[in-house]
């Protein structure tokens, strides 16, 4: 590898190098503000206290100057990218910057060449810092394990995602794991002023102004920041020297909640949907369904896991909600949006004001579980099926009782499961919505059952 190239690659962070290398400036008014702003010391950080205060994990390795590869997950816009940064320059390492979206092999070996020419010059590791890690495959990410564990790299990977379902296990466990949480409105009163005085010195923004950025942030600062920058902006070109609610209103575009379909935040926002159902309470259910119709979320997904809640917490104590649901499903592809949109949300309050039973789920679960561990036990003869001469005269079918031909439709003392577990039981109906009459009924068939084995009519013994 050139030393060229090397240096091509080190420059890339504000550490010391030994390149005498020419550049041309950078005009700095034309980066965003977000990137002007970007904290050059550990102080300016905004946010992420639980790891940056005072005797917190990442404040000491800083304090201390022990570099160590990690994990960084969070959500957009909360310091990933910059606190990778800062360890390059607090720990005096070279800093290699690569981004799992744009590079692939070519730049993982580039960046090992460049690493290993500067351990063999100066026998000191590099910072390898992989933004979007989870969206390298396994086999790429496998590519920095032998050189996290030489030594050679201090890997600091950044996430989005949940690095439990996203990240190897191998390189997983070789880093420690942060948890970057997005800022809050405290936070964003702390970036207000730098940019003011970066962007606009003097301007002021009114408190409902504020309101309305921190909300637009939703809690992303490089998010909060390109609103403040594109605010200064129409504030100056039209000679005002305070920014109030209706000119945000005016100028800014209109935002959506955070919402990857099919990351981390994804996952929370069904899960919340699907525990607001489960804990009958219709407001929130609403609320988070809607978060995820605004968002972007596919409204037939969302039909399909209100099938499963009644299905999944409702099953029989209320046969009525899957049939709303599924009524829910196919309203919607028959109407689209937004009308369908009503279905569905008439389908998620009925699960959410309905009795609420997992009988069948916890039935299901023990009978699966029950036979996954036990032999295969034969069909009783007298419950198989004799569709020719020879199934007939070997016994198939003898001695079955008709329940239709019994009284009550109910062939009491008979038994249907194979012999040795004709007493197991496994469903137990809740004594809500319409299980309660389930399990009277149930209770009545138990009784008939009982007289018939106390006659001598039954199989078995009383279950």
């Amino acid at each position: 590898m050139s030393e060229d190239l090397f240096e091509d690659l080190l420059e890339q962070a504000p550490v010391k190098t030994k390149s005498t290398r020419k550049h041309n400036p950078v005009n700095l008014q034309m980066q965003p503000l977000a990137e002007r702003l970007r904290p050059k010391t550990l102080d300016e950080v905004v946010g992420q206290r639980h790891l940056l205060g005072p005797g917190k994990p990442l404040r000491v390795a800083f304090d201390e100057g022990r570099p160590h590869s990690m994990i960084l997950w969070g959500p957009p816009g909360v310091g990933k990218t910059t606190l990778a940064r800062l360890m390059a320059q607090a720990f005096h390492l070279p800093f290699i910057a690569i981004s799992a979206v744009l590079s692939g092999v070519k730049e993982i070996r580039e960046a090992v060449e460049a690493a290993q020419l500067h351990m063999d010059q100066t026998g000191e590791a590099t910072l390898v810092f992989v933004d979007e890690v989870h969206r390298f495959s396994k086999s790429q990410q496998d590519a920095f394990l032998p050189h996290v564990e030489s030594g050679l790299f201090v890997f600091i990977g950044a996430t989005t995602e949940n690095p439990s379902f996203e990240v190897n296990s191998a390189l997983l466990s070789r880093s420690a794991t942060y948890v970057l949480e997005s800022l809050k409105a405290e936070d964003f009163e702390i970036l207000l002023p730098r940019a003011i005085a970066l962007e606009a010195p003097g301007l002021v923004f009114t408190s409902d102004a504020k309101d309305i950025l921190f909300n637009l942030a939703d809690g992303d600062a490089r998010r909060f920041l390109n609103a403040v920058e594109l605010a200064c902006h129409i504030a100056l070109d039209k000679g005002i020297k305070e920014v109030g609610a209706d000119l945000l209103r005016q100028s800014l575009p209109s935002t959506l909640r955070r919402f990857d379909k099919g990351g981390e935040n994804f996952y929370d926002l069904i899960s919340a949907l699907h525990k607001s159902v489960r804990g009958s309470d219709p407001d929130a259910a609403l609320y988070w369904m809607t978060r995820m119709l605004v968002g972007g979320c596919d409204p037939l997904y969302i039909c399909r896991r209100v099938i499963r809640m009644a299905t999944e917490d409702i099953g029989l104590a209320d046969p009525r909600a899957l049939e709303i649901a599924l009524n829910a499903a196919n309203a919607y592809e028959r109407l689209g949006s937004p009308e369908g949109e009503l279905a569905i949300a008439n389908a998620i309050v009925y699960c959410a004001v309905a009795p609420k039973s997992n009988s069948i789920e916890v039935a299901y679960n023990a009978v699966r579980s029950f036979v996954k561990k036990d032999l295969t036990r034969p069909v009783p003869l007298y419950l198989r099926n004799a569709p020719t001469k020879l199934m007939s005269e070997l016994g198939y079918s003898h001695g079955y009782r008709y329940a239709h031909d019994e009284p009550g439709a109910f062939a009491a003392g008979e038994v249907y499961l194979p012999e040795g577990i004709e007493n197991m039981k496994w469903y137990y109906p809740r004594p809500r919505g319409l299980e309660i009459k389930i399990a009277e009924k149930l209770e009545r068939l138990k009784h008939l059952n009982q007289q018939a084995i106390a006659q001598g009519k039954g199989r078995t013994k009383e279950k």
